[in-house]
């Protein structure tokens, strides 16, 4: 059974909607700035919407109710895939959503008020759990039914998307909105920086000098439909998700395994399942942190795919920071519109390859037949999971 991509939504430090991500992608347009998130915090390199809590409860018109930063950005991305759709009695229609820290920025409150002793405003900490961020998006969208919520790190939002293929492909449900959504938190980036992973400056990912990731925020979602689903909602088709594999190596609690063994496999069997051969493949999105062990292990693992036929390659990364939970789900929009607008979307302070790999990552925008995208995504303690889109 196919699954057929109709509708995609993102918003991200480099635009509000589809449109202005595609079009921030086209002219280089970093969304990384500096930022101090809160006086605790020194200055960091981020990839923050600049729009406050208020400003997105006024644009979603929202004025009562406990909403995490994290609900907010996914109501947004998620309202754009579900675009006109009604919800049809004719249609088993699910959501799936994703996200690495919950409800952080609104406990983040909490904690403050606790360690300032000031009024307590016990209703935060409702938001702090997963469940919850899924639990408002699917109530602001009307979604009853089956509702889901996954947490595997920064994979999260691929993994989503592969159950909801699971779900479409084994007749369980026809459609499915799914993806995910992660803001930037003072938790997050000391958590990174305590890793020292955390670059001072601006992420360089692929190159032979890079030192870390920036972190990003937003949130990205797609649309999945079966073809009987299709046939009732009258949806044109963007793409077709073809394959998919999730390998968790279990190398490390935070590292990649150095021989790229999990994310090899991944990649392997997610062509397996596309039915295509690697020199078939038009473009890979990579996971592509800019931290000196991913970029290495994926490039190794590229390799041991690819061979010395290695397709054209980026990471987003450096546009957006990373995202979290919400990549995988951001960079499959990227990944669709890649196909749908025929280019190769490049990274950005690429100067140098990796002396191991020797690799060069596409590093201008390249208009080129997309058939076939792979997009990768990697989390913490070896989860490891690969996509393929295909065009119709």
């Amino acid at each position: 059974m196919k699954v057929f991509v109709t509708g995609i939504g993102v918003v991200s430090a480099i635009g509000l909607t589809v449109d202005e991500n595609y079009r921030s992608l086209l002219n280089k347009k970093s969304g990384i700035t500096t930022l101090q998130l809160s006086v605790e915090q020194k200055s960091i390199k981020a990839g923050s919407i600049a729009k406050s809590n208020a400003e997105l409860k006024q644009m979603l018109s929202i004025s009562n109710g406990y909403f995490s930063r994290t609900s907010l950005l996914g109501i947004i991305a998620a309202e754009q895939a579900m675009g006109k759709n009604f919800h049809d009695k004719k249609l088993r229609t699910g959501f799936i959503s994703s996200t690495s820290v919950g409800g952080m920025d609104e406990t983040e409150k909490y904690y403050r008020q606790v360690l300032k002793n000031l009024p307590v405003d016990y209703n935060l900490t409702r938001t702090h759990d997963s469940g919850n961020t899924s639990e408002n998006i699917a109530a602001y969208l009307k979604f009853s039914g089956y509702i889901n919520t996954l947490s595997t790190a920064c994979s999260s939002a691929a993994n989503a998307i592969m159950l909801a293929a699971r779900m479409i492909e084994q007749g369980k449900l026809d459609r499915v909105l799914v993806g995910g959504t992660d803001p930037i938190t003072d938790f997050t980036i000391k958590g990174f920086q305590s890793l020292m992973i955390y670059d001072d400056e601006w992420c360089k990912p692929f190159d032979h000098n890079r030192n870390g990731l920036n972190l990003g925020e937003g949130a990205g979602f797609l649309l999945l439909e079966s073809e009987q689903s299709i046939n009732i909602s009258d949806n044109a088709p963007i793409c077709i998700l073809t394959g998919w594999h999730n390998a968790a190596d279990a190398y490390h609690q935070t590292a990649s395994s150095p021989d790229g063994k999990g994310a090899t496999i991944a990649m392997k069997n997610a062509l397996n399942k596309a039915n295509l051969e690697p020199d078939e493949i038009s473009y890979i999105n990579a996971h592509g942190t800019g931290t000196k062990n991913n970029d290495l292990s994926e490039s190794i693992a590229i390799k041991n795919v690819f061979g010395q036929s290695i397709p054209p390659f980026s990471s987003t990364k450096a546009f957006t920071g990373h995202t979290l939970a919400a990549a995988g789900a951001i960079e499959a929009v990227y990944s669709v519109l890649a196909i749908k607008n025929s280019m190769h979307f490049s990274g950005l302070n690429y100067n140098e390859p990796l002396a191991e790999t020797l690799m060069h990552p596409v590093t201008e925008p390249t208009p080129a037949l997309t058939k076939h995208v792979m997009s990768n995504s990697f989390g913490f303690g070896g989860n490891n999971s690969s996509l393929i889109f295909s065009g119709i």
